[in-house]
């Protein structure tokens, strides 16, 4: 009778793998993106590099409050497929109008519909993982799909590469083709996923406002630390840029982003199983530590060499966090709260990152890339020490 217990318990949840799969093909399509948008921007389209960081800023945070709201609805009506398939939809819905836009304020309105998405779909999901699994799995659950997630990352730079390498640095056909593993993504959500069922008697009294003030002191102490970090956490636009300014042929750098979603690929559900031994908390405090290292490289990079090591090593990185901080959030909130939670936590995240990327792009045309990429290992310090002192 024990046997088939284990094997049942080794068996992966169906939930876990249809959103590892939505995860991978939904950044395999954003991420065909990603690493080429700044350097059209720069070199099609003559924007300057404040400018970017002005899209990317707004582009995340000012959709970051659908994902505060999402995170509430989802705890009152429990419609995680509902509101995933708006989000999703929504995201790849804009992907072909990237093909069409010849100014940066229409890029700016693309980028901002596509975020805004991603804040109806993030908290729904992340809620229904963490409902789906138990504390002894969730570092592994949540790992498989940051590790399917970065799959895609890599596999979207690759394929990017692919096309700009026989088509001769044809953006616009790579923002086109991009469609169609989102397409995949969205068809797989439709067909494949199924919310979870309600337990108890469905009573909403106990659902919390939008406020903090129904959070656990853990909880709010982990968010405003996160929020801190990110605020040091700029747009990955930018190491295109620094990639770039150090030398690296532009066709390249979708290959650099490859390398670095393949170290986080690899790594993320390990270290995710490493958590569900060890506890969440040194993992992360590892994973600040390890960003601050790479941060303060890339401002010293000076040869392509560097840069395709500190892209490589960068992976670790989000193996490191990414996927444990939504573990972490679920193990220390109940169920019932936690799509509240996660859209309290990823809206605060969302937000921060407008004053991350607009202090990034006045540093770097202001001081140089080398401060700006300091300060935000200076941020990434002073997040870990507190995550230390205060023992969160």
């Amino acid at each position: 009778m024990e046997e088939p217990s284990n094997k049942k318990k080794r068996k992966m949840n169906p939930v876990i793998l249809v959103l590892g799969l939505v995860s991978l093909f939904t950044d395999l399509s954003s991420n065909m993106i990603v690493p080429i948008l700044p350097i059209y921007l720069t070199t099609v389209l003559h924007v300057q590099i404040g400018s970017i960081g002005i899209i990317e800023g707004i582009a995340e945070s000012t959709a970051s409050i659908l994902k505060l709201l999402s995170g509430w609805i989802t705890d009152r009506t429990r419609k995680h497929k509902l509101l995933m398939l708006m989000g999703y939809g929504l995201s790849n819905l804009t992907k072909p109008f990237f093909a069409m836009s010849g100014t940066w304020s229409q890029v700016l309105l693309i980028r901002f519909a596509d975020r805004f998405g991603k804040g109806i779909r993030t908290s729904p999901r992340d809620a229904l993982l963490a409902d789906s699994t138990t504390k002894e799995e969730r570092g592994k659950a949540f790992g498989f799909r940051r590790s399917m997630d970065a799959l895609g990352a890599a596999l979207g730079p690759l394929a990017a590469f692919g096309v700009l390498a026989v088509f001769t640095n044809n953006y616009r056909l790579v923002f086109w083709l991009s469609v169609i593993p989102g397409v995949i993504a969205v068809a797989l959500i439709l067909i494949f996923l199924k919310d979870k069922k309600q337990e108890g008697n469905g009573n909403h009294a106990s659902i919390p406002r939008i406020r903090f003030r129904n959070m656990s002191r853990r909880f709010i102490w982990f968010t405003l630390i996160s929020t801190l970090f990110t605020v040091g956490n700029f747009s990955d636009a930018f190491l295109a840029l620094r990639a770039q300014d150090t030398g690296m042929n532009a066709a390249l750098v979708p290959l650099a982003f490859f390398a670095f979603n393949m170290t986080s690929s690899i790594f993320s559900m390990p270290i995710g199983m490493l958590s569900d031994r060890i506890g969440r908390r040194p993992v992360l405090i590892s994973g600040f530590a390890i960003f601050a290292l790479i941060y303060f490289g890339f401002g010293r990079a000076n040869s392509v060499k560097w840069i395709w090591i500190l892209f490589i090593l960068y992976g670790l990185y989000y193996a490191f966090t990414e996927g444990i901080q939504k573990a972490y959030i679920a193990d220390i909130v109940p169920q019932g709260q936690r799509g509240m939670a996660m859209g309290t936590y990823n809206a605060m995240i969302g937000i921060a990152t407008l004053p991350a990327s607009v202090m990034a792009g006045y540093l770097w045309e202001t001081f140089g890339p080398v401060v700006a990429f300091s300060t935000s290992s200076a941020i990434a310090i002073s997040a870990a020490v507190l995550m230390i002192v205060l023992r969160i």
